[in-house]
């Protein structure tokens, strides 16, 4: 087992309880997703896991053995990218990366050779000798990255690695994590950005409020739940009447408007489509376009806890 939490609880001074007897494994090999929205406790469980912060009850062990502020030689195998950007402005993207990876590694032939390696797989070759501030905010997520993974770490841990960078530099970091698994890394991946964990995590955590509300490979996750089929209607114009309408459809779970969106929510089973053009078609119906999707793990969040993943 590579991270074992058992029952760690964290409150704060204020009082809030940001950890509740939280428990999860991370096993050799995976890419473990931590889900949830903002405030659901998935910095603050990465924060006791590196043993930055401390907490009142549990345990956590790190390679099978405890984990406390003192085990460097557990941290050298670990690597951290923070959720904010945590580099050095009066330094160049070569020194910083150099920097990281000179606190793992002494020998600087070997630095070299690993600076580079991390140089070239977040694709800043050209921009070596620039300082942080010329740099876009996708560039400054991958050198983040970069400085977090220069010394080769067995374990890896990317906390919101994605915030408040563009599709194409979401891309790039997306691939380059499962690159780095691909080589042999366990990844620890947090996100509240459904989509991501969905693409790439091979386990997911569902958390809230410091809790695990649900676990499992996304497949066992959706199979969970009710619904089966979400279908959206763009109409020309939203009509009240047309709720009951569909209501009265077989096996449909929901129906409500988002703007000009008729959405019909149906349970397990087949396929309602026909059902709705068939209604559409004998009421006479107009529709601009009509989409069906299976469900996502923002559905699977808000079936459990009765809210929206991303807030």
């Amino acid at each position: 087992m590579i991270v074992k939490v058992e029952n760690v609880s964290k409150t704060y001074k204020n009082g809030v309880k940001a950890l509740q007897n939280l428990s999860f494994e991370v096993r050799e090999g995976e890419i473990f997703g931590l889900l949830g929205p903002n405030g659901s406790g998935k910095t603050t469980s990465i924060n006791c896991i590196l043993s930055l912060l401390k907490y009142e009850a549990g345990n956590i062990e790190i390679f099978g053995e405890s984990m406390t502020p003192e085990r460097y030689d557990l941290k050298a195998q670990i690597g951290y990218v923070p959720q904010q950007v945590a580099v050095f402005n009066e330094l160049t993207v070569e020194e910083n990366i150099d920097y990281f990876c000179g606190l793992y590694v002494k020998d600087k032939q070997k630095r070299k050779s690993l600076v580079d390696e991390a140089i070239d797989f977040v694709s800043l070759n050209d921009y070596r000798k620039f300082y942080p501030k010329k740099l876009s905010g996708g560039l400054l997520r991958r050198l983040n990255i970069a400085c977090g993974i220069a010394h080769k770490p067995r374990l890896i841990i990317l906390d919101e690695p994605t915030v408040a960078v563009d599709p194409q530099s979401r891309n790039k970091i997306l691939e380059g994590i499962v690159k780095l698994n691909k080589q042999g890394a366990t990844i620890v991946y947090t996100s509240h950005y459904m989509e991501e964990v969905e693409q790439i995590c091979s386990y997911i955590v569902i958390m809230d409020k410091g809790q695990v509300v649900s676990h499992g490979t996304k497949e066992k996750l959706k199979a969970m739940i009710n619904l089966g089929e979400t279908i959206e209607i763009t109409l020309p114009n939203r009509n009240e009447a047309y709720l009951d309408l569909f209501r009265q459809l077989p096996n449909v779970l929901d129906c409500f408007y988002k703007d000009r969106i008729l959405v019909v929510k149906s349970g397990k089973g087949q396929t309602n489509i026909p059902n709705v053009l068939q209604l559409m078609n004998e009421h006479d119906i107009k529709y601009e376009t009509i989409y069906s999707s299976l469900p996502t793990l923002n559905d699977v969040f808000l079936e459990i806890t009765g809210k929206e993943l991303r807030d």
